[in-house]
């Protein structure tokens, strides 16, 4: 019987992969046995990440980008197709967050969120899935939040919410778009997890909050991640398109 989660031979694209669950992405998906390029804009991190994912034995090709920076996206995409050749599995996940009420946000406010988490997977998706097609296979993952889901009362998150809430929206009309070329999508919508937007996740009030929303009464490890990132990869998943799928301890079954 095969390996259904085998990623022999595949190559994946991380965007925000120099560190929190970007990190985890890319480790799992080189586990598997994928060669992987790591985005982000931060060079010197980077290369640290990619000394780490090169431990599992496989090519890691570390790539300087601002994936607001449209001209700079298509760029670095083709850098990864001219030494890989192709791309099977696209992670759109770099992201970020601020907290400003309503009432106050700024234009500037509003983009330095929306553009990331949003438009630049628009535009990061255009240039990667023109390879997909023509290879007629692929696999586009991209992170929501759980609080793309549902509403939250832990700080006023507008251009987080409206972004990430948009992901699962775009994953169904994708996978619906991209099908025909045997590319599916799907998404994931992580809970508490600890990473840089996350960087409270140890102090006694954040685990307060922690037991009192979540069912399982905690945050989220990176590792928990790695299963889901990897089916959703594989051709364990070939079946499964336009789908969002929370890891968020039982917060969304609420």
């Amino acid at each position: 019987m095969r390996d259904c989660f085998d990623l022999t031979g595949r190559v994946a694209l991380i965007t925000g992969a120099s560190s929190g669950l970007g990190v985890e992405f890319a480790k799992a998906l080189a586990y598997r046995g994928a060669d992987v390029a790591l985005f982000a804009r931060r060079t010197e991190k980077l290369e640290q990440v990619a000394e780490e994912v090169r431990e599992f034995g496989h090519k890691v090709l570390p790539v300087t980008c601002d994936v607001t920076d449209e001209a700079m996206t298509a760029q670095s995409v083709e850098q990864v197709i001219k030494e890989f050749g192709k791309i099977d599995v696209l992670v759109n996940n770099a992201g970020t967050c601020n907290v400003v009420p309503t009432v106050e946000i700024t234009k500037e406010q509003w983009h330095s969120v929306v553009d990331v988490n949003l438009e630049a997977v628009v535009f990061m998706t255009k240039y990667v899935a023109k390879h997909m097609i023509e290879a007629n296979y692929g696999r586009i993952i991209n992170i929501s939040s759980m609080y793309g889901l549902r509403g939250s009362v832990t700080g006023p998150l507008s251009p987080y919410w409206a972004s990430k809430g948009a992901i699962p929206q775009l994953t169904r009309g994708w996978a619906l778009e991209f099908a025909p070329y045997n590319i599916t999508c799907n998404a994931i919508a992580p809970g508490f997890f600890p990473s840089e937007l996350m960087s409270d996740t140890s102090s006694n009030e954040f685990m307060e909050l922690v037991k009192a929303i979540i069912p399982l009464a905690r945050p989220g490890k990176v590792e928990e991640m790695d299963g889901l990132i990897t089916m959703l990869a594989s051709d364990g998943a070939s079946y499964i398109t336009g789908q969002t799928i929370p890891i968020d301890g039982g917060k969304t079954a609420i």
